[in-house]
């Protein structure tokens, strides 16, 4: 009989928290608890949050009825770390300070995690793990090189879901994730589409830095020569673009609204704008893809659609049409972070993968050339 584990998960987002609690596989309990913005706002930096953070979760599953004595195993959605490989971490010192700095160098609440954790082993014991972080790089070198010599691509993917559908499609396709080469496709608010070449993420758009298909608040890739003019026209400030490319660009720039939902009625009730721009994002999503296939040199397993607005079965189906010549189409609709999460630290513990251990050094320092 299997030993069992009650684990707790954290995963803290801009504006919440979620909070999960299993008993190896079995989900026994799940919130997702929203914070008030001007709340927030009074703690300043990020890394002040903390103790807040921490004892929201605690209130929670006071109110739940589960204790904390109980936990065996935390998990955090890890974040703040330096460029690493992916699998599950070991929460250890050196991952906790450079969290609690956000060496990555763009603080996000995500970092709070592995240091929750850490102190619920110290004052209850167990292990505390984080699993694929949001700083998971495994491109390859020709991903890295841009036509400036001195700028180098970057990777920033939604690691966890991708890393989690992928392993998700192989086990229950009789496959190993490190033998297959796959494309995977995120859409959700941000859009990452990825080539998983044999178990790792070989190359992406970079989500956060103005890569790929436009996306409901990000603008995705745009022309560089106009771009350039547009910062220099004296009409914007750099926080004005910067806040066009990754927060009011995309959908919410040329319809208005971010959400899909709301876009798809206008498109049924014959909104001739709202469709050819929708139809372009699905059409950016499919060249990204078929780029992926490239890099893959055509041998890809299997193409998998996930993140929430892969329920749209207008995106699904268009998808599907430029797609399905490569390799088969797969929907696996939502995203699967918290039981990504879990599942990560049990694959450690049931001996399916070793705990990596946090260096602080990034896997890629520039070429020696």
């Amino acid at each position: 009989m299997e030993k069992g584990y009650r684990i707790l998960v954290i995963n803290p987002g801009s504006t919440s928290t979620k909070v999960a609690v299993y008993d190896n596989d079995n989900e026994i309990f799940n919130k997702n608890v929203s914070h008030d913005a001007e709340k927030l706002k009074e703690f300043g930096e990020i890394q002040n949050q903390l103790n807040y953070r921490k004892e929201t979760i605690e209130a929670e599953l006071q109110s739940a009825g589960i204790s904390l004595n109980d936990i065996d195993i935390f998990v955090g959605r890890g974040g703040g770390l330096l460029p690493l490989k992916g699998g599950t971490y070991e929460v250890t010192e050196k991952l906790i300070e450079d969290a609690s700095q956000a060496k990555a160098g763009a603080p996000h609440p995500a970092q709070l995690a592995s240091q929750i954790c850490a102190m619920y082993v110290k004052e209850f014991g167990g292990r505390a793990f984080v699993v694929n972080p949001p700083d998971v790089d495994e491109y390859c070198d020709l991903a890295r090189i841009t036509g400036f010599s001195d700028l180098y691509r970057a990777s920033h993917i939604h690691a966890l879901n991708q890393k989690e559908v992928a392993l998700r499609y192989c086990k229950s396709n009789g496959k190993k994730y490190e033998e297959v080469n796959l494309i995977v496709c995120h859409i959700g608010g941000g859009i990452s589409v990825a080539a998983h070449e044999k178990g790792n993420m070989i190359d992406s758009n970079d989500l956060l830095g103005g890569e790929g298909p436009m996306m409901p608040t990000r603008s995705g890739s745009l022309p560089a020569v106009p771009l350039v003019k547009m910062c220099f026209s004296g009409k914007y400030t750099e926080k004005d673009i910067l806040n066009r490319i990754n927060k009011s660009g995309g959908l919410i720039d040329h319809l208005g609204t971010s959400d899909a939902r709301d876009i798809e009625k206008r498109i049924e009730s014959g909104d001739k704008r709202a469709k050819l721009v929708y139809d372009t994002m699905i059409y950016q999503i499919a060249k990204s893809a078929g780029a992926c296939a490239a890099a893959l040199k055509g041998e890809v397993e299997a193409i998998l659609l996930t993140g929430g607005i892969s329920h749209s079965k207008y995106v699904t189906t268009n998808l599907k049409e430029y797609l399905d010549w490569i390799a088969p189409v797969v929907v696996m609709a939502g995203e699967f972070e918290m039981e990504a999460l879990a599942a990560g630290a049990l694959r450690v513990l049931r001996g399916e993968e070793e705990a990596k251990e946090y260096t602080g050094i990034p896997v890629w320092q520039g070429f020696n050339f």
